[in-house]
């Protein structure tokens, strides 16, 4: 049966990847993004199964505006994939107030609050996937902010699951590793990117030799994780890359 799925940050990578597929697997998207002009774009690629509403996930009143178009349009919202977050590596002591405040907002109150305005249009069999990082479990320098941000939304998944598991709503978190696309860019100045690959160096992390999955990988998981039955729950995944070659022949 055809889904309708709500993404965030779906204008570019992960979330413009599932969306891509969802269509070509016969489901309806709404694709929420910051910039009218890209998801409005992805939207025209996918055709009439797709929506696009421009949404800050950050800020209340967008969200709440996107969620009433939606409404407008589609009483029943069947996933939501919370995927829109802001990665930018700096230090603590040196961040300006709009680097904290956009990461933690963006990455933690923003899945509560798209959450917070889909629950009441959804019902038995809807499904919350809220999307974190490998990061949390690592030491990676110039990323606590980021770090605290996506463990604090695997707390939040964890309880959401309780508040809503007698509704029959699923809530599931994917700790997500790296990923790419060929085109990716990272809107972080030069400066900021070396440093930080020189800190994960000192601590022991080779970035350019960690494996990295491509974006049109991660979403057979997504696919397998929303078409779950409906006596099966995944309260949470990780999903780390590999590299091709690393596979275990078989015996």
């Amino acid at each position: 049966m055809s889904k309708l799925i709500v993404i965030t940050g779906a204008g570019v990578g992960l979330g413009r990847a599932l969306a891509r597929r969802f269509v070509a697997d016969g489901d309806s998207v709404v694709l929420l993004g910051r910039t009218a002009a890209k998801v409005e774009a992805v939207a025209a690629e996918l055709g009439a199964r797709a929506m696009a509403v421009a949404c800050d996930v950050a800020s209340p009143e967008s969200v709440k505006a996107a969620f009433a178009a939606i409404a407008g349009r589609h009483p029943r919202i069947d996933v939501l994939i919370n995927n829109a977050a802001v990665f930018e590596p700096f230090l603590i002591a040196e961040a300006s107030d709009e680097q904290i405040m956009q990461t933690v907002t963006t990455n933690l109150a923003g899945p509560m609050l798209c959450a917070r305005s889909a629950i009441p249009l959804m019902g038995r069999g809807s499904h919350i996937i809220n999307i974190s990082s490998e990061s949390v479990g690592m030491r990676f320098p110039h990323l606590v902010a980021y770090q605290c941000s996506k463990a604090g939304l695997e707390r939040f998944s964890e309880g959401l699951h309780h508040e809503l598991e007698a509704d029959g709503i699923r809530v599931t978190n994917v700790r997500a590793g790296q990923m790419f696309e060929e085109g990716k860019t990272w809107d972080v100045s030069p400066e900021a990117r070396m440093r930080f690959g020189k800190a994960a160096m000192e601590a022991g992390l080779n970035l350019r030799e960690r494996p990295i999955s491509q974006f049109t990988s991660v979403t057979h998981a997504f696919r397998s994780l929303i078409d779950l039955p409906p006596d099966l729950h995944a309260i949470s995944i990780s999903l780390g890359a590999r590299r091709p070659g690393d596979a275990t022949p078989a015996a």
